[in-house]
């Protein structure tokens, strides 16, 4: 059983990292978790990137020693204290003879940055003046994001990926590594996501961001206390575009918990609430906008040439009820990318199929590796 430790590393000290928007960000914290062992070159690698609202708790139990390990730190200990004994979000399929095999592989998972769980972001301390950074935190992109990545992969002395990995805004930092960094990549696997933001994703982010800046409590970012109802309103619209109309039919249809309230109702209230108990509005906020300002043609060429230059083994993965990424956005993908495939996942539950799916990703992956 793999007992994860998050261990921190402290990067761009001597030199900053020059962001997209043009600032500077200097002394960046990543936390991260690594499973297996670097072989001697450096080139057992495999990269496994999160969500919007995930972490670097990717695999193993969260035992006693990884939440003193997360004190000092207010989400990333909130989050340990929510999921101790459970597993991270994707144990299933890395380990010892699992799709990811550890006997095998050297399997890396960090936080972000710009995330709540122990890498720099808005709900850390700026050094400068010893506050929260809140609103004064940079704008950050996905290709921020890869940098820090890189400069990670770099400290860990690891010299190449076999692969890298992740679903939705996971999938966003896949496709950046494959257009950033492709020369150190054996292959890609992008899961549910896209080449750039579409208008629908980009309304549905919109609409939730919105919900945390009419939140009173707010207060143009600088609370006291997190808008939990802002936060409850934003992850409620955010979990149905994760699922889909049949899932929602099946596993609820017009079952009513009480007189006046339906199943479906009580469990969005349900997910609600345990997001606003975990996570950080302003962290919310500057992620959902990296997301939708995602587009690895920017400042580069039409996405025919740009995808055309990848040379790296890829696998698309879509799945077959996604409304949020469709199934023919990977398609797309997959067709302009010499040396790709596709492959679908079939279920009936949505965007969040890559997070519940395991057997049949375990199958695709594996075949692929």
């Amino acid at each position: 059983m793999i007992k994860p430790i998050t261990k921190f590393a402290k990067l761009f000290i001597d030199k900053p990292l020059n962001l997209e928007c043009g600032e500077n960000l200097s002394n960046i914290t990543v936390a991260y978790q690594t499973y297996g062992e670097l072989n001697l070159n450096g080139t057992n690698a495999i990269l496994i990137c999160h969500a919007l609202t995930g972490n670097s708790h990717a695999a193993g139990i969260v035992m006693n020693e990884e939440l003193e390990n997360s004190k000092g730190n207010e989400f990333f200990e909130k989050y340990n204290r929510m999921y101790l004994n459970k597993p991270g979000w994707w144990d299933e399929l890395i380990g010892p003879n699992k799709a990811f095999d550890t006997s095998k592989y050297f399997v890396i998972c960090s936080n972000i940055l710009g995330s709540c769980y122990g890498t720099t972001g808005p709900a850390s301390k700026n050094e400068k003046n010893g506050a929260s950074f809140r609103m004064d935190f940079p704008s950050v992109t996905i290709r921020d994001i890869v940098k820090v990545q890189k400069a990670l992969c770099d400290y860990l002395e690891v010299n190449r990926l076999v692969t890298v990995t992740g679903g939705s805004l996971g999938g966003m930092q896949v496709m950046e590594w494959g257009s950033m960094y492709g020369d150190m990549l054996d292959s890609i696997i992008p899961i549910a996501t896209c080449y750039a933001h579409s208008p629908w994703a980009i309304g549905l982010n919109e609409s939730a961001r919105l919900a945390i800046m009419n939140d009173t409590v707010w207060n143009n970012g600088n609370y006291e206390n997190q808008p939990i109802e802002g936060l409850i309103l934003a992850r409620r619209i955010g979990m149905q575009s994760y699922r889909s109309y049949k899932s929602f039919l099946l596993k609820y249809g017009r079952d009513k918990k009480d007189n006046d309230c339906f199943q479906v109702r009580s469990y969005l209230s349900y997910q609600g609430e345990k997001f606003a108990n975990r996570f950080d509005a302003n962290t919310f906020l500057y992620l959902s906008k990296a997301m939708d300002m995602h587009d690895i043609t920017e400042g580069k060429d039409n996405i025919k040439n740009v995808l055309g230059n990848f040379k790296m083994k890829t696998l698309c993965i879509g799945i077959s009820s996604d409304i949020l990424y469709p199934a023919e956005e990977q398609k797309e993908i997959a067709k302009m990318i010499s040396n790709a495939k596709y492959a679908e996942i079939n279920s009936i539950h949505g965007h969040d199929a890559f997070l519940i799916e395991f057997e049949q990703m375990t199958k695709i992956i594996g075949e692929f590796l």
